[in-house]
């Protein structure tokens, strides 16, 4: 009976996933990912959060439903994280003028000073991705990214 050994790492094919489009973005999503989530880790905090944060600093009062479509957050997934930051004191629901029903999104001050905290972190960390990519590169990816999530770009028969 032979005997099977393993083989090296270094010796492991991967075959076709080496050309799927989609696995070797699922494997760069978690080189970028793991670091990102290091840096927020000081904050406790989740990428998911952070972009709530991040697009209410950038627009304040949206409605959550705004702020949801805007991330591609389910509204179902979006109350939770929204109210798990409410209670942290991280965010605020405030009347909207001339809308009894509605509410705008806001970051509170504790909101707007974490996001300072890890504005540099963040920067740092965008900044060691792009310099793998090289001059240009950055450009180029996003460029492609936004392609492969535009519907207009839809090739489907």
């Amino acid at each position: 009976m032979a005997m099977i050994r393993k083989p090296d790492d270094d010796a492991v094919q991967p075959g076709l996933l080496t050309e799927l489009i989609g696995y070797n973005l699922r494997r760069a999503q978690m080189a970028v990912f793991g670091d990102f989530h290091r840096i927020l880790e000081s904050e406790d905090i989740r990428a998911a959060q952070f972009a709530i944060l991040e697009i209410l600093r950038r627009n304040p009062g949206l409605r959550q439903t705004q702020a949801g479509t805007a991330l591609g957050i389910k509204t179902a997934n979006f109350g939770p994280m929204f109210d798990g930051l409410e209670r942290r004191g991280l965010v605020e629901r405030r009347s909207i003028a001339g809308d009894r029903r509605a509410k705008g999104l806001f970051l509170t001050d504790a909101g707007t000073h974490m996001l300072g905290r890890l504005d540099d972190q963040v920067t740092a960390h965008e900044q060691r991705f792009a310099a793998r990519l090289g001059l240009g590169g950055k450009s180029q990816l996003l460029g492609l990214l936004h392609r492969l999530s535009d519907p207009a770009f839809d090739t489907s028969y």
